[in-house]
């Protein structure tokens, strides 16, 4: 029987649990493999930051779709693969053999590029995780004013600064600020210019401060800038790029000039074509 191994529970896996349930796959065994018992969206992931939804209604629970596509949920965090021996390893020591691997893990944000950060920030990937300090961080800011700090001035960035400031507005006294670095260009840098000055007025109609330089490191309570100066900062959130997985590096696998798994025109591997 053919082994067929869904790892991560993103939003192409969750596509492919819909075309099971409606024609199961015959001679295989299906697996999913992902850290989490649901998926949060990400497109409404801003609205709940800003407190429009509230997280459950952003997530979308992964045991009913595998029960239906009669796929078997496994959460576990992949940390390994071996191409050469079709083989997948948990965090916890686990492995799942395969005949056929489909990865669906997204990207992973590199938690030491940033001096302090992995110590001292809060990381926007996984989303999981930002979403489950939320309840706290509003916690605080009902208590005191907050400074937040966002780095990272693309899409992800500047959708998350505006939702924080929506939110943290309606906080306790309502004196939290929120702050945009973005590295030294403008935010939303490669949009269309007329995107670009909607969005510079947004942000300062909701009164969140630029500083158009870049982060060079994360102190208890700081951030520091490329100037030398410190900006107050009770929350640093890590809004910047995301790379490949780094268990990918090791994997065996073709990988493109940024580290992903290079496909060809079906999205296969271009060495390993059960990937």
């Amino acid at each position: 029987m053919k082994r067929l191994v869904l790892l991560g529970g993103g939003h192409a896996h969750l596509h492919v649990l819909q075309a099971l349930a409606r024609e199961p796959l015959a001679g295989a065994q299906a697996v999913l493999i992902t850290p989490h018992g649901h998926l949060s969206y990400s497109g409404m992931v801003p609205g709940v930051v800003a407190g429009h939804y509230a997280p459950e209604q952003a997530r979308i629970p992964l045991a009913p779709l595998c029960a239906a596509a009669h796929v078997t949920l496994v959460q576990g965090q992949a940390v390994a693969l071996d191409a050469a021996k079709r083989m997948v390893t948990l965090a916890d020591g686990r492995v799942a053999e395969y005949d056929v691997l489909s990865l669906d893990v997204g990207g992973a944000q590199d938690r030491d590029a940033l001096p302090g950060a992995r110590e001292h920030a809060l990381f926007v990937r996984p989303i999981e995780t930002l979403v489950s300090v939320l309840d706290r961080l509003r916690e605080q800011a009902a208590r005191r004013a907050l400074d937040v700090v966002v780095v990272g001035a693309g899409a992800a960035g500047f959708e998350l600064a505006l939702a924080l400031a929506w939110g943290l507005a309606r906080l306790g006294d309502g004196a939290s600020r929120v702050a945009l670095v973005t590295g030294g260009p403008e935010p939303l840098a490669g949009y269309p210019a007329a995107v670009v000055t909607q969005g510079l007025k947004a942000l300062a109609r909701h009164k969140v401060t630029l500083f158009r330089e870049a982060c060079t490191g994360v102190e208890p309570g700081a951030l520091v800038l490329a100037s030398g100066a410190r900006l107050a900062c009770d929350v640093p959130v890590i809004a910047t790029g995301v790379g490949p997985p780094a268990w990918l590096g090791a994997s065996g696998l073709a990988l493109d000039e940024r580290g992903f798994v290079n496909t060809g025109p079906t999205l296969q591997s271009t060495s390993h074509p059960e990937v």
